[in-house]
């Protein structure tokens, strides 16, 4: 058995879903791995990972606005609030989705649905510089 890892830097424009499915790719043909598992970690707590589906932008949007929606910004209830209104409600919304995927490979190619991508949600309004380490163990 093999086990490649890389860091993947991401640079965000802001709040929103970036997808990042061929990025994760081109690590896997590096790694000549062919069959296996690929770990994706997200090394940030005010970020996260989503697979869903990446063929109608409007899915996306939906997504965006129903967390909006369910964890708003200024909520006069947030105690943690030194770094500004949207950063408590980045750590909630973290917490509800996920910092990790795992995706099978064969024939060195993801396992992935026909309209699933992989995206990056940056949950801050600023730009960010965020890290995910791709994880690969196959043969």
């Amino acid at each position: 058995m093999k086990i490649y890892q890389q860091i993947l830097q991401i640079q965000t424009s802001g709040k929103g879903l970036q997808e990042i499915t061929r990025k994760v790719q081109q690590v896997i043909s590096e790694s000549e791995i062919t069959s296996g598992l690929c770990n994706i970690f997200v090394r940030h707590t005010s970020a996260s990972l989503l697979i869903q589906e990446n063929a109608d932008p409007d899915v996306i949007q939906d997504m965006e606005y129903f967390f909006g929606k369910l964890v708003p910004e200024n909520d006069l209830g947030y105690t943690h609030t030194t770094e500004g209104p949207d950063d408590m409600p980045s750590h909630i919304r973290s917490a509800l989705t996920k910092t990790s995927e795992q995706i099978p490979i064969a024939s060195a190619k993801m396992l992935l649905g026909t309209w699933q991508g992989i995206f990056l949600w940056e949950h801050r309004s600023r730009a960010h510089s965020r890290n995910i380490v791709v994880h690969i163990c196959g043969d």
